[in-house]
């Protein structure tokens, strides 16, 4: 069932909850994008009671900034305290995996383990980000002049869906089946907030791989569960130090799968969240 989030300065987020169990909140990718985890929620149905929402500015939520991660988390917070959560599970995705962890730090007591899945590490992107546009570039194969066509230049909004769709099929490890995710993914197509995108990430280069964070995450005493697809485009040593940072991590790699591993791995990304959460 649909339901709506007012935060304390007054925006409103589109949010859900479905399932039985342990309360996990979704944290979706992005930034800039909406939570297109209904197939994460349907695998956990049984084990969890799963929270949902789409971010400020983006999908079903108010188109409002402003767009930063601490005003992000923030809302996150709004969102837990809608659902009268005492504590909870976060389980973050790409960016959303960013999210959780800065939420954890910030607010542990409320947090009961974190399911940080396909993140980027807690150093900066200079290390993985020339891996990660030769890597898209190698997996678009035929349709790399496409897409950086649409890429160098204003488009249209269903030049804007193009774009995302060729850029979404290059998270997939099975190119057979690449395109149909992607599409599945942009379906129904609820237009990325590049605004969003271009604040927080700009936020992110300038704030985001301290020594100070890094000592930050020395100190959490969050259960933290990393789940990595083998062929994940971004190169997955980029987790390396998060993953020495944390003293209670486990990390988990999923073999065949990319940046969305519960695609093309269900049941392997199942039998890790299901064995986090049951403990």
């Amino acid at each position: 069932m649909d339901e709506k989030v007012t935060t304390e300065d007054g925006v409103r987020l589109w949010a859900s909850r479905s399932g039985a169990g342990r309360p996990v909140v979704f944290c979706h990718g992005g930034p800039g994008l909406w939570d297109t985890l209904d197939d994460v929620a349907a695998l956990l149905t049984g084990l969890a009671t799963v929270h949902r929402w789409d971010q400020r500015g983006c999908g079903r939520s108010q188109r409002s900034g402003p767009y930063s991660m601490a005003r992000t988390v923030a809302d996150l917070e709004a969102v837990r305290r809608h659902f009268g959560l005492e504590d909870m599970v976060l389980l973050g995705h790409s960016w959303g995996a960013q999210l959780g962890l800065r939420y954890a730090l910030d607010h542990p007591r409320r947090v009961r383990g974190l399911v940080y899945v396909s993140g980027t590490g807690i150093d900066p992107d200079a290390p993985w980000n020339a891996d990660y546009s030769r890597n898209l570039r190698a997996a678009l194969g035929g349709d790399v002049a496409r897409w950086e066509e649409l890429k160098g230049r204003e488009r249209t909004p269903a030049e804007d869906r193009e774009f995302s769709v060729l850029q979404w099929s290059a998270d997939f490890a099975d190119r057979s089946r690449a395109r149909q995710h992607a599409e599945r993914m942009a379906t129904p197509w609820r237009e990325v907030n590049f605004a969003c995108n271009a604040a927080i990430n700009a936020e992110d280069k300038r704030e985001w791989g301290t020594a100070a964070l890094r000592d930050r995450c020395g100190e959490l005493r969050v259960p933290v569960l990393i789940v990595d697809g083998e062929h994940d485009i971004r190169p997955r040593s980029s987790v390396d130090s998060l993953e020495r940072a944390l003293p209670h991590a486990r990390r988990v790699l999923l073999p065949g799968a990319g940046h969305l591993p519960w695609t093309e791995d269900p049941e392997g990304f199942l039998t890790a969240v299901g064995a986090f959460l049951s403990s």
